[in-house]
């Protein structure tokens, strides 16, 4: 979409949802009759589209009471989908939804969504697990919908093991450590094909903006700048106008600039970022913690032997800077959060017939379902882990992709190995058992160390209003002088442009916005 489309798209928000809050308010004019026995959802696809008289919908149909009608908008489509829709006079009960995007936050503000600030305490299911993370997805201290539970904590760094293995290598440490086994992973030839054609760290081009949990942000972190917004000199500056931030990027340009990185790592597409480290092309990826498991399914559907598969993936926590000090980079604690149209549900009444819904949704029962599956189907309990079963059935196969692809978008408790209710989805061989008994261990150790944004609750209405402009500036330059196409001068000039294109304004509302949230927290 482009910028002048999205900000036409965008500039409709106010006017429209106004007219929505309006009539669902009164109750009366266009809004739609609400029906009790069926929920309406707009949420995200990562692949095909489950069948509506299919097992998975039937189960939750079933385990609701009541008929479950979902659009589901794949997930390269789902922000221009969100605009479009909230733009529109058909907004579904229930809405998967990213709240600090500026759509949303404009629709939220003009009183399209609930405010459930103080209405989820007589919900036993649906009270906030982390308070953290509920005011991180909150909209300046006003919370506009269920949060979607994720660790807190899992950057992590996944090593081919058998390279490290076979040069003698130990685990990485620190920021040199890294540097170091990059080095060796593609001077030492790692794989004995007697050929010079491997490299250290895979990056792919990174759909985000800046501090996006791209593995930039990860290694700015660990050298010591602000994870987005931190405090300088008694005020929050962004983390891209800090030494640390110029520290990190001259370090991985120097990885860049001598190989030490895929070279595609502008343009590699990121859902193919598994493919470089099975194929045996690159060593390292910086990432979330579950990559380690989704990196061992690569080399067992090779060879389902724990003796093949398990010494091809090492995994390590965030790495200490070179003088030994830790910054360990933690997330926001959930990924989107489920809206309620006050247009779809325009009562009291009608807003606690859904919630009672979503609060048994949201029971153990209910999130393992949305999770794991239908029991006795397509997995069955080992401990505190779902363990794949009748996996050559295509039936079953088709349960399992509807759960992994569209279900799990539904749940807001995640699973036991992230805090939640859910079993850990993963096949049951040692290795996987092993991979999920270290996740957490790393997990509660950098916990120890983490860098949260002070921030994270606060949405700048200048963000809102001129994000679309502003918000590429810094990752745009920010690849630009790891390829070597300017100088740090330049990068610098580059900052100085994010502040004269309105991010002085953004940094003066952030400030101000986070001192009224402190006042009142």
């Amino acid at each position: 979409m482009s910028a002048s489309r999205r900000s036409r798209l965008l500039a409709g928000v106010l006017t429209l949802t106004a007219a929505l809050t309006a009539s669902a308010c009164s109750g009366g004019g266009d809004a739609p009759q609400t029906d009790s026995n069926t929920i309406t959802v707009m949420a995200k696809l990562f692949g095909t589209a489950p069948d509506p008289n299919g097992e998975m919908q039937q189960a939750v149909e079933k385990f609701l009471g009541k008929k479950l009608k979902v659009n589901w908008v794949p997930n390269a489509e789902y922000t221009d989908k969100l605009n479009v829709t909230f733009a529109s006079s058909n907004l579904p009960q229930v809405m998967v939804v990213d709240p600090h995007l500026p759509g949303f936050v404009k629709a939220a503000q003009a009183g399209a969504f609930w405010d459930l600030t103080d209405k989820l305490d007589k919900y036993p299911n649906l009270k906030a697990a982390d308070p953290r993370s509920a005011l991180n997805s909150s909209i300046n201290g006003k919370i506009y919908g269920l949060y979607r539970m994720r660790p807190s904590l899992r950057s992590a760094v996944m090593i081919r093991k058998d390279w490290l293995d076979k040069l003698g290598l130990k685990l990485p440490e620190t920021v040199d450590d890294l540097y170091d086994i990059a080095k060796a992973f593609t001077e030492k030839d790692p794989d004995g094909n007697g050929k010079k054609d491997t490299y250290g760290l895979i990056i792919p081009k990174w759909p985000g903006n800046y501090a996006s949990a791209s593995p930039y942000d990860v290694v700015e972190t660990w050298f010591g700048a602000p994870n987005e917004w931190g405090e300088r000199n008694g005020k929050l500056v962004p983390g891209f106008d800090t030494p640390e931030f110029l520290e990190a990027n001259k370090f991985l340009k120097k990885m860049v600039g001598e190989g030490l990185v895929n070279p595609d790592f502008a343009t590699l597409d990121s859902a193919k970022w598994n493919d470089p480290f099975y194929l045996g092309k690159g060593g390292i990826i910086i990432d979330v913690n579950i990559r380690s498991r989704a990196l061992l399914d690569k080399f067992r559907d090779e060879k389902d032997d724990p003796a093949f598969y398990g010494p091809k993936v090492a995994m390590v926590g965030n790495l200490k800077r070179s003088d030994g000090q830790k910054f360990s980079y933690p997330f926001t604690g959930y990924a989107d959060v489920l809206a309620i149209s006050r247009q779809s549900v325009p009562t009291e009444q009608d807003l606690d017939n859904l919630l009672k819904t979503l609060d048994k949704l949201a029971t153990k029962e209910g999130q393992v379902l949305l999770q794991n599956g239908i029991e006795g189907r397509n997995f069955k309990p080992e401990g505190d882990i779902a363990a794949l079963i009748n996996e050559t059935d295509p039936k079953v196969e088709i349960v399992q992709k509807d759960v992994d692809n569209a279900f799990t978008q539904l749940s807001t408790k995640g699973t036991n190995d992230i805090g939640g209710l859910a079993y850990a989805r993963t096949p049951s061989g040692q290795p996987y058992k092993d991979m999920l008994k270290l996740q957490k261990e790393l997990m509660e150790e950098d916990l120890k160390t983490a860098v949260f944004n002070p921030a994270l609750p606060v949405v700048s209405p200048t963000k809102v209003a001129r994000g679309a402009q502003i918000d590429t500036i810094i990752p745009d330059a920010r690849i630009k002088f790891l390829s070597g196409e300017i100088t740090e001068e330049q990068l610098k000039g580059e900052i100085k442009r994010w502040y004269d294109s309105g991010g002085t304004q953004v940094a003066a509302e952030v400030n101000d916005l986070v001192s009224k949230l402190g006042k009142t927290n």
